[in-house]
């Protein structure tokens, strides 16, 4: 549904995706709001899976209710609930400015998970079959981040990044649209590569 002209002479429009052009974007949405149950779970006290498909240490700092592992744990848990509502923004065109943020959000979103569950998937793999040593304790671990984790990250990331292509497809601004998604998406990725090369994460 068209809402007018806008000063700048485009038109703003917040018509959504209709029929199967639709699925990446709630498919994104699905994704974030049911990966972020397992946070609000745990912020509530229930401490069911953190220590066998996370990490021990953490699943430590769940019972001891570590005040600042906490609030990460709730900071988390709100990201994952902002990535659920990106899913569905993206089935909307809204006009210029906010379909860029958009862009640049939903590349951002979709690169950076694709690359942490490639590594997930990468390293549970080379564990596994031997090339990469780790202490025996963190094996069942390891095949949660090899089978689970790292494909959820990866199959996240590339609906985010689906829902983003499509959406920018209805852009009028689409050269706007590129800029704003290249900006996210090598941002995410390069922040993420300087945080690994440093050590932090």
């Amino acid at each position: 549904m068209l809402v007018g002209m806008t000063t700048h002479g485009y038109v703003s429009a917040t018509t959504s995706v209709t029929g199967r052009a639709g699925w990446p974007g709630y498919a994104a949405a699905a994704w974030g709001f049911a990966f972020a149950l397992p946070s609000f779970y745990w912020l509530a006290g229930g401490t069911a899976g953190v220590a066998t498909t996370v990490a021990p240490s953490l699943g430590e700092l769940l019972r001891d209710r570590v005040t600042w592992f906490i609030v990460v744990l709730g900071v988390t848990g709100f990201l994952k609930l902002v990535g659920g509502f990106l899913g569905l923004a993206l089935i909307r065109r809204w006009g210029r400015r906010v379909d860029r943020l958009l862009q640049l959000a939903g590349w951002g979103a979709g690169v950076l998970l694709v690359w942490h569950g490639g590594l997930f998937l990468v390293q549970g793999l080379l564990v596994q079959s031997g090339v990469v040593g780790i202490a025996p304790d963190l094996l069942p671990v390891s095949r949660w981040y090899t089978y689970l984790w790292g494909p959820w990250f990866v199959v996240g990331g590339l609906s985010f990044i689906l829902a983003a292509r499509i959406h920018l497809r209805r852009m009028t601004d689409r050269r706007g649209g590129v800029a704003a998604g290249a900006i996210g998406g090598f941002g995410a990725l390069g922040l993420s590569v300087a945080m690994l090369v440093a050590g932090i994460g």
